[in-house]
């Protein structure tokens, strides 16, 4: 991966951008999913609607919020309500996409960012769910941003936060879930990956500029299915870098 021209940050800002369709609602978290949905209402998504946990509905993201709650959240928004009525129009599904990042990911796309090592006695405690488990259950489709490594990418989690296919094909509905929910996309570092529609594992779809199939199958701590034939991501573009460094986050906050 070429670092002359943008960094791991950015190509994971820039792909998950890309995937962010116009006149559609997207559940945004703090970080890396605020960025993207930023870039992509000044290029393809003009019409986004971004929803944000504690109560801002369609803002206008001319400047980076710090976090979910903050009022930048609010800015020009078609609403302004709270975190009970958010988590209800998610669960009546008004909802199109949610945007997640996690520490740990396993192969059917759950999700954990709550403890690291045993629960009781964990190596490290994460943050925890906050909106996260109410995202992966109630959105339509969740996309998954995450840096690649076999520290993140592992066959069990530690500690199950959100769920994706759950233990898989049908998981979800057993669980009480709604039906034809679950992960769409998983955006990391060094792939765009999916899920088989048969078998609900995660398959390697594409690879990030500069990185080969088998750089991501030794960066993978389980064994990934492969498509028949695996694309190549675009490298972010100087019109997106720009727009991201000159106008999302001028302060150089997260890139």
């Amino acid at each position: 991966m070429s670092e002359a021209r943008y960094n791991p940050t950015e190509i994971l800002i820039c792909t998950a951008s890309r995937l962010m369709e116009d006149e559609t609602t997207a559940f945004i978290g703090t970080g890396i999913p605020m960025l993207a949905a930023s870039l992509a209402q000044r290029r393809q998504a003009p019409n986004l609607v971004p929803v944000f946990e504690f109560g801002g509905t369609g803002a206008i993201l001319e400047d980076l919020p710090m976090a979910v709650g903050e009022a930048r959240t609010f800015h020009k928004a078609i609403a302004a309500s709270g975190i009970c009525d958010i988590m209800e129009t998610a669960t009546r599904g008004f909802i199109d996409y949610g945007f997640l990042g996690g520490a740990q990911i396993d192969p059917y796309g759950n999700l954990n960012s709550t403890v690291i090592g045993p629960h009781d006695k964990p190596k490290a405690r994460l943050p925890g769910s906050g909106g996260g488990n109410d995202v992966g259950s109630l959105c339509w489709r969740t996309i998954i941003i995450i840096r690649h490594s076999q520290r993140s990418f592992v066959p069990k989690l530690d500690f199950l936060t959100t769920p994706g296919y759950l233990t898989g094909p049908g998981a979800r509905e057993a669980a009480g879930l709604p039906p034809n929910t679950g992960p769409l996309y998983v955006v990391s570092t060094l792939a765009v990956l999916g899920f088989d529609e048969e078998t609900r594992w995660m398959k390697l779809l594409k690879t990030q500029p500069g990185v080969t199939v088998e750089q991501v199958i030794a960066e993978t701590g389980f064994e990934l299915l492969i498509a028949d034939e695996v694309g190549l991501s675009e490298a972010p573009t100087d019109e997106e870098l720009h727009i991201l460094r000159d106008e999302v986050d001028r302060q150089r906050l997260y890139i």
